[in-house]
């Protein structure tokens, strides 16, 4: 938990008291307050009894296992013949077969450069290491 960052508490999600900066400020937050509660009993319903009023309501989750539609006689589905059989063999290894290059040079520790030229390969040994 000491990875975490401060925003994420697990002491619970309670506000703490408000504070204004004057009593004009005070004073009219607790009018807003008032009406807005004033509001949510003109419509109906208290919130929290909304949302339980609407799960109780709710129909409940019925699970189907059973096999979907359209596959009720599949029982075994063959594989596509490749006119290979036993185990895959692995792509050979790429070869260069042309003859511009002249060879690989080296230039700095693992980096190999191919070598098309002499003067390439004059340049390629004459880099600072």
């Amino acid at each position: 938990m000491h990875l975490v960052g401060p925003a994420l508490t697990m002491t619970g999600k309670r506000k703490g008291k408000i504070k204004f900066r004057n009593a004009e400020e005070a004073r009219k937050h607790r009018e807003l307050e008032s009406d807005w509660h004033d509001l949510q009993k003109k419509w109906g319903v208290e919130q929290e009894q909304k949302k339980r009023k609407r799960l109780m309501d709710a129909e409940p989750l019925v699970y189907s296992l059973s096999t979907p539609i359209g596959r009720t006689n599949t029982h075994h589905i063959k594989s596509l013949d490749t006119g290979h059989s036993g185990p895959v063999s692995s792509k050979p290894a790429p070869k260069y077969t042309g003859s511009k290059m002249l060879g690989v040079g080296q230039l700095h520790k693992s980096n190999a450069v191919p070598v098309f030229c002499d003067q390439d390969a004059i340049d390629i040994a004459r880099m600072r290491r």
